[in-house]
């Protein structure tokens, strides 16, 4: 009987190199050293929190994949728990040797642990892997719920001004050149035949 190579540990703050490396497309916009301290953060909010669970897994001792669990409502409107499973990422040369299937069996186990009926998963559309990713979690049962989408408060502002219709915004604009228009007409001389 071979042994598995791929074992999972609780993250350390020693890991967060390793995790900004892996996470690059899911944190924010930020230095390096912003970001690292980003991620000691989540480590430590994860030691502490019975509600999180920050899982690295290693293929053969080294660092090759990580999640973070957490016990939420579905959504702020659904009301019945899932456990949140916050960016599954396997590291591209680790991929296909059952790593993201023991990182997502692990949030099966932390959600039985703590009762919790459903899992909820987004899986990034940015990645190289999207489309790889989309197919593993619909083979393990994960269906679409909805689209998160998300941009800068700046950016939707800028469009929502750019599409405005002229009543909305521009009323008081347009008020003032359809009285501009009254005053032309009721200034020209009226010409009789």
């Amino acid at each position: 009987m071979s042994r598995s190579l791929v074992s999972l540990r609780e993250a350390e703050p020693t890991d967060a190199e390793f995790l900004v490396d892996l996470w690059a497309d899911g944190l924010r916009r930020a230095e390096r050293p912003d970001l690292l301290a980003d991620v000691e953060q989540l480590v430590k909010t994860a030691h502490v929190s019975p509600e999180q669970r920050l899982v690295v897994a290693e293929y053969d001792g080294e660092p090759a994949g990580a999640v973070l669990l957490r016990i939420a409502t579905v959504t702020p409107l659904n009301l019945d728990l899932a456990v949140q499973v916050v960016s599954p990422c396997v590291a591209t040369p680790f991929r296909r040797r059952g790593i993201g299937r023991t990182l997502m069996d692990c949030a099966v186990a932390f959600a039985e642990e703590a009762g919790v009926p459903h899992l909820a998963t987004a899986v990034s559309s940015t990645s190289p892997g999207s489309r790889d990713g989309n197919r593993f979690m619909a083979r393990l049962a994960l269906g679409p719920l909805g689209t998160l989408r998300v941009a800068p408060v700046v950016a939707v502002r800028a469009r929502l001004t750019a599409t405005r219709p002229a009543s909305a915004g521009g009323g008081r604009q347009l008020t003032r050149v359809l009285a501009a228009r009254r005053s032309a007409r009721r200034a020209r001389p009226v010409v009789s035949e």
